[in-house]
């Protein structure tokens, strides 16, 4: 029987030891009592090393808290999903993101009947798609990929070919689009040619509005242009074969209902991360994140990290109150990392109601936030360093450079250690100008090195960390209903910007309406 976290008898017990000693802790006191908190408080686990020795919590919080996740019942809940049950409860689906980086044939203790076939599918699939990327990539007449999504089907890839610019085939450019706004896709068109281009369009059902208006608007481009082809200019990746074959597009790749939209870079939706690194590439990125998948199935718990990781989340939400995260990648290659790890967590937890539909007592999702390291440091770690609100950093510092240029790397990683202790030091001064409060919390994610196995390791952890957090929390990680409603009344907005009829609607939206409707704008 699988509990709400604040349902617990142990939530009690965290309440008061949060009013005892957890409210209070100084960081800077806790290494002196504690010669041995760097060793408790950081591990390795596959391709990372963590230090969350810089945290507000000791050992006795800790002790609650995997208390607090075993009676909670999140082991259970753990396998239940690896193991392919239902867990998505308001969609009735699956939720099988860790069966698409499984080993083929393998099995594990508590899969569902249909889980071999499934798995069998998922490597047919894989298959069909990597000898797809190699000939792309061993086409030299194809010089620029275009790949149109948004969401989950935008983000991922996005995310990951930057991260993989190293590994990338030579003699190839990526294009993201995702906007609906004609701008991005415009500026897109306008620097490819449509004899060298292939076109990937990413959109599960193949009726996701911004998706398909940029895929309608690339393929009359592609027309006016003297575009012969369609078939071998343009991908599908989706489940709705007969749509994609109404616009001339024959190879598709498809995917499963029990794959969300921000874990399906996995997937098919992968298909520019494998044209961009090959299929080895991407056998590697897949095994990155099996072997973290394994480490969070198999570790106990007190030396789990992604359990860890969530635990300190839900420490960090519901008792310090601390309301998000700034994450700060020093590495340039994870540009795209932070908005990535946005949808990733704030569509997954960002939830009001737990599993029975009914209001939470307690909150949920941080807002996560960021830029890559240095750049950052020049923006708002000022706010880090000296605003009213504490607010958490998370670091991911990759120790060698994939650059040959000297010098640049042990400054980079000097910065990222100094900022972790400036913000838990701090610096005493009377000058309120230049006092620095320190004791403020900061995490460290470290890589040795940023390849295809450890970045798929690294975003396995952040997948799993999400779901752990989840899961306390008692709500539906998987769904995202918060996003329909203003697609809804996006498309009868529209409309009434085609006829000028205003009836029912809102003072404000009515007058913004008729505002952008009126052929003579508006003067300051």
């Amino acid at each position: 029987m699988k509990l709400r976290c604040d349902l617990t008898p142990t939530w009690p017990l965290l309440q008061s030891h949060y009013t005892a000693q957890g409210s209070h802790l100084d960081l800077r006191q806790a290494f002196e009592r504690d010669a041995d908190r760097f060793a408790h408080f950081s591990q390795s686990a596959p391709h990372v090393f963590a230090d969350l020795s810089k945290n507000l919590w000791d050992r006795d919080t800790e002790a609650l808290l995997l208390e607090l996740a075993a009676v909670c019942g999140l082991e259970q809940h753990r396998d239940a999903m690896q193991g392919g049950q239902p867990i998505n409860t308001t969609e009735n689906r699956a939720v099988l993101h860790t069966l698409l980086r499984r080993p083929a044939g393998m099995s594990l203790p508590g899969d569902v009947p249909e889980t071999a076939a499934r798995l069998a599918d998922v490597h047919s699939t894989l298959n069909a798609m990597l000898q797809y990327a190699e000939q792309v990539r061993g086409d030299a007449a194809i010089t620029d990929v275009v790949n149109i999504g948004i969401g989950g089907s935008d983000l991922g890839p996005h995310m990951a070919v930057r991260a993989l610019e190293e590994f990338r085939a030579p003699g190839k450019r990526f294009h993201f689009v995702s906007n609906v706004d004609g701008h991005e896709l415009h500026h897109v068109l306008k620097a490819v040619r449509p004899e060298s281009t292939l076109f990937l369009v990413a959109s599960k059902t193949f009726t996701t509005a911004e998706t398909m208006t940029n895929a309608r608007s690339a393929l009359a481009w592609f027309a006016a242009q003297g575009g012969r082809d369609v078939a071998r200019h343009f991908a599908a990746l989706t489940t709705n074969i007969e749509a994609a074959a109404a616009l001339g597009i024959t190879t598709t790749f498809g995917f499963w209902d029990w794959v969300g939209g921000r874990y399906s870079l996995w997937s098919a939706i992968g298909l520019p991360i494998a044209i961009a690194i090959g299929a080895q590439g991407f056998r590697d990125f897949l095994a990155g994140a099996h072997a973290m998948d394994e480490h969070f199935r198999t570790a106990p718990l007190a030396q789990n990290l992604p359990v860890r990781m969530g635990l300190l989340d839900l420490w960090y939400r519901n008792f310090h109150g601390f309301t998000s995260r700034c994450v700060a990648p020093y590495h340039a290659a994870l540009t795209r990392y932070a908005a990535y790890l946005q949808q990733l967590e704030m569509e997954s937890n960002g939830k009001r109601v737990g599993l029975d539909g009914r209001a939470l007592a307690c909150t949920t999702s941080p807002v996560i936030w960021g830029e890559p390291g240095t750049n950052g440091q020049h923006a708002f770690f000022q706010m880090l360093h000296q605003g009213c609100d504490v607010l958490p950093l998370e670091i991911v510092a990759v120790r060698k450079a994939s650059h040959p240029l000297p010098g640049h790397q042990q400054k980079l990683l000097a910065n990222a250690l100094a900022q972790a202790q400036a913000l838990m030091v701090g610096k005493a001064s009377e000058d309120g100008h230049r006092h620095f409060p320190g004791n403020r919390p900061s995490t460290l994610l470290l890589l040795d090195s940023l390849t295809p196995a450890s970045l798929g390791a690294l975003i396995a952890l952040q997948e799993h960390r999400v779901f752990v957090s989840g899961s306390l929390w008692g709500i539906n990680s998987f769904d995202q209903w918060g996003v329909e409603l203003g697609k809804v009344l996006a498309k009868d907005i529209e409309a009434r910007l085609e006829s000028g009829d205003v009836a029912g609607l809102d003072g404000s939206t009515a007058g913004l309406l008729g505002l952008l409707r009126d052929g003579d704008g508006w003067t300051a």
